[in-house]
């Protein structure tokens, strides 16, 4: 019988888990391959939903899962979130023996997956490297990834380059595209009535769909800044339905979700979901005039849906973003004028700067191509910009 590789796939939020989707699809499919699910993260927090279960409801069979959060989201609490995810994920390792680890983007639960990987010396395959987000320290989480990956799907030209910058053989780069929009074509969006129904919330005359998480880089406290932004939702008036998505488990984004939920208790035109999921994601951006925050989402994929953003502080600064992105400082007048200017953007004619939405296959079909290099191959530093004739001699 042919030997078929075991891909582990790690997921740690339902936001995560629908990028994810399509690929995980596809090796579960694939003769070639041996699908192993590790769910890890908020996916097993009653906090933020349980969300693993969704996993299991697509009919998925979760391998192994990790428990790593604490309850506690301050600098100290997550850091001991990440040590407990390096040995739950060193131990799930060592029972799986995977051929190699799929890891997306930047959060602390994948840079645990992905130093435990690169302990144990199973190859790496990142999704999402060479991106900027200099508000974030999910920055040099992700290029830490990078150095310890052995394959790389970029999202755009630019990370492209970014990844061959920082030394990575650019034989194992690979300009696939965003997932997320992937599943904007295969999903079979909602009616504007049937979201209303799933959500128990009657739209108004305009609409904000909002996911904000705390700007860990910031120099002001997530909560003075996103105090702005409730400020702003509140000048907007009764006339405004506003759907709130809350924040992720990073730092101080316990107190941004108790700050949603005192705003929705005192106004009605406005509902708070801990999770969405991407079917009602998605059909909610095709429902409203805008999306605000500061959420890559509204970079990356809301475009593709036609749907104007108003990007909110310096927490995805540096990313790649479009015409139908608009931009404001994290001040209620700032963002008050951006989404009254968002209301005026003709977005009929934007085109995604991420791909066209085959990222998953083409992911599969690298994956399939470069599945027994990982443990045969050391890394070496490719320099960028220098010949090996004009690199100066190594004297030591």
């Amino acid at each position: 019988m042919r030997y078929r590789a075991k891909i582990a796939v790690i997921t740690g939020s339902r936001a995560e888990y629908g990028l994810l989707h399509g690929v995980m699809q596809g090796i579960l499919a694939a003769e070639e391959f041996e699908l192993q699910i590790v769910a890890t993260g908020m996916h097993l927090s009653p906090e933020f939903g349980l969300t693993f279960q969704a996993i299991e409801a697509d009919g998925f069979e979760i391998t192994e899962k990790v428990e790593m959060l604490v309850s506690s989201d301050t600098p100290i609490g997550v850091t001991k979130s990440i040590g407990l995810g390096l040995i739950g994920f060193a131990d799930a390792f060592r029972r799986l023996k995977p051929d190699y680890v799929i890891v997306l983007g930047d959060r602390y639960e994948m840079m645990a997956a992905a130093l435990a990987a690169f302990m144990a010396r199973i190859p790496i395959a990142h999704i999402g490297g060479g991106d900027i987000t200099e508000g974030a320290y999910d920055d040099s989480i992700r290029h830490s990834m990078t150095k310890m990956s052995q394959l790389h799907f970029v999202t755009n030209e630019i990370s492209l380059h970014r990844v061959r910058q920082l030394g990575e053989n650019p034989a194992s780069i690979f300009n696939v595209g965003h997932p997320g929009l992937d599943r904007i074509r295969e999903l079979k969006l909602l009616t504007r009535s049937e979201l209303e129904r799933e959500l128990d919330f009657t739209c108004r005359s305009r609409n904000l769909l909002v996911t904000y998480h705390p700007e860990t880089l910031g120099n002001q406290e997530a909560s003075v800044e996103f105090a702005e932004v409730l400020n702003a939702l509140h000048r907007l008036g009764p006339e405004t339905g506003i759907l709130f998505t809350k924040p992720n488990a990073d730092e101080g984004g316990r107190k941004l979700g108790a700050m949603i939920d005192d705003f929705v208790d005192h106004h009605a035109n406005s509902r708070t979901y801990t999770s969405l999921g991407q079917l009602r994601y998605f059909s909610a951006v095709q429902a409203v005039d805008a999306v605000i925050g500061n959420s890559s989402s509204g970079i990356c994929e809301v475009p593709s849906l036609r749907k104007p953003t108003v990007d909110i502080g310096d927490r995805q600064k540096g990313r790649l973003r479009g015409s139908s992105v608009l931009h404001a400082e994290a001040k209620s007048e700032s963002i008050w004028k951006a989404v009254h200017q968002a209301y005026q953007l003709d977005c009929s004619k934007v085109d995604s700067a991420y791909g066209d939405g085959t990222s998953s296959v083409q992911i599969l079909e690298h994956l399939k191509q470069h599945i027994g290099e990982g443990r045969s191959q050391p890394k070496v530093f490719f320099e960028a910009y220098m010949q090996p004739k004009e690199m100066p001699e190594n004297r030591g």
